[in-house]
């Protein structure tokens, strides 16, 4: 992981304690942006993810985006390339901005991607913008995660509402290794 430190500047006539900017090397897409200061973080983006964080301002604006560190968020031009046509498994997210589950397993699915990059990608689809996905996949629940495997989603894998970490990482073993042990025996006949 990079860090990169840079000293106090004003921002729209703002001074601001130093900033770092923390970024990865591996699939990242997104950067994130927060003072140094002790006694609260502050993170740009856009106007619902400040207020979100409980920090408004009327001149900052979309200027940075929220962090991430391995989940690419896709919409349903990209679905068939990142999900369908994918090499790899892929575990897909449905999410809405609205959704306080969807918030409270972010930081799980972020963990999942930075610990499982080199077996599987993830990527996240909002529920709102994207309506013809969640018809076509029958997404009720919120958030709902289902694996993909050669284009086909992974029988058994659907999972609806919050997970904890532990949770979460049972769930993609298990699901893991049935996908392993189901190409072992494909190969074996």
């Amino acid at each position: 992981m990079d860090t990169i430190v840079s000293n106090s500047t004003p921002l729209y006539g703002l001074p601001l304690p130093p900033v770092r900017a923390i970024t990865s090397t591996s699939k990242l897409q997104s950067s994130c942006f927060f003072t140094a200061s002790p006694k609260k973080l502050l993170l740009f983006g856009s106007r619902n993810q400040r207020r979100l964080l409980g920090f408004r301002h009327p001149t900052i604006r979309k200027s940075l985006i929220t962090c991430g560190g391995g989940v690419t968020e896709i919409d349903e031009t990209r679905f068939s390339e990142a999900v369908l046509k994918s090499n790899g498994p892929v575990l897909v997210e449905f999410v809405a901005n609205w959704c306080g589950p969807c918030r409270l397993i972010s930081p799980a699915i972020e963990w999942v991607a930075q610990e499982y990059g080199d077996r599987l990608t993830v990527v996240k689809i909002d529920h709102d913008a994207n309506p013809r996905l969640i018809e076509a996949y029958k997404v009720y629940g919120l958030p709902t995660l289902i694996l993909f495997k050669n284009g086909q989603e992974v029988p058994e894998s659907r999972r609806e509402g919050a997970i904890t970490k532990a949770k979460l990482k049972e769930y993609l073993d298990a699901l893991l290794e049935s996908i392993s042990v189901a190409e072992a025996s494909s190969k074996i006949a």
